[in-house]
């Protein structure tokens, strides 16, 4: 007959014969700034079933909510979608195949552009509440005084840096995603010293993005498991007549982790590939899986 004491079995570390096998966890939640989600579904449909991932959070989606294509995420296999969008721009959304238990909208800088939608994971997912952003780009001239889509940027990374230290969405299990329009590291751009004057690296802009990260607790997922000195790019431009040859990226694209969920950071990919795929966007996926 077993002996009732299982419990002072597994705080020794020994596994109790009886019980069955732990059941590893995982977790994969990618970001991908897709510009335009009907223009590309195709390829958003072929990459979900290439690769998979449990939760996809897409950027620049372009459309109203009620010309969201969920019939074609339905049929890729995710039921499950939280959506903020709006008219021809900007616009994010979160799409899985784990249920959604509940999701919501901010708006930053008095603007009801479409930049943030949250969405909290049911059970399956762990409750882990999935933060989309999409960070104005910035336009082309780093002046806040001269180019008022610069200071839109500025003003709307510094209420990102007040929400994260108010609302402390870092104190429970969270992921923060998107494309924040910013390479904050040396090694995020393909030329630091070239790029200090360009918009997305100019130290007012990494300074202040850093400033959010920390501010708010956040974990850099990807630089955690790729450290510098490695190059990591998410995006190259559609300026450039061969983008591979060039290979002139950026890191706009991020994923940010609470500490609860630092321990549980299992790999990172970034699918460079996606960049040559027919009609792309100018940014690819880039996946996290949890343990």
């Amino acid at each position: 007959m077993r002996s009732d004491c299982s419990g002072a079995g597994e705080a020794l570390g020994i596994r109790d014969p009886f019980l069955p096998e732990p059941v590893a966890v995982s977790v994969t939640v990618a970001t991908w700034n897709i510009n335009s989600v009907r223009l590309r579904i195709d390829l958003v449909t072929h990459f979900l079933k290439e690769h998979g991932p449990d939760v996809l959070c897409l950027q620049e989606t372009k459309c109203q909510d009620d010309q969201f294509p969920l019939a074609a995420f339905r049929k890729a296999g995710y039921a499950h979608a939280a959506i903020h969008g709006q008219k021809g721009y900007h616009g994010v959304a979160v799409v899985s195949r784990l249920p959604i238990a509940s999701w919501s909208a901010k708006s930053f800088c008095g603007k009801t552009d479409a930049r943030h939608v949250a969405a909290t994971l049911g059970p399956e997912g762990g409750g882990v509440t999935v933060h989309n952003f999409y960070v104005p780009a910035g336009g082309d001239v780093p002046d806040p005084l001269e180019n008022e889509k610069f200071a839109h940027k500025l003003s709307f990374l510094d209420e990102m840096k007040a929400w994260g230290e108010a609302d402390r969405p870092a104190a429970s299990k969270a992921i923060l995603v998107g494309d924040l329009n910013v390479a904050p590291l040396e090694n995020d751009v393909w030329s630091h010293k070239q790029m200090l004057k360009v918009v997305s690296h100019t130290p007012i802009e990494t300074g202040k993005l850093e400033a959010a990260r920390s501010g708010g607790g956040w974990v850099d997922a990807v630089r955690t498991l790729k450290p510098e000195p490695e190059k990591v790019y998410t995006w190259w431009s559609y300026r450039a007549a061969d983008w591979a040859a060039a290979d002139r990226g950026r890191r706009l694209d991020h994923v940010w982790v609470s500490p609860d969920l630092a321990g549980s950071l299992g790999e990172v990919s970034i699918l460079r590939e996606a960049r040559g795929w027919e009609r792309p966007s100018d940014h690819v996926p880039v996946m996290l899986t949890l343990r």
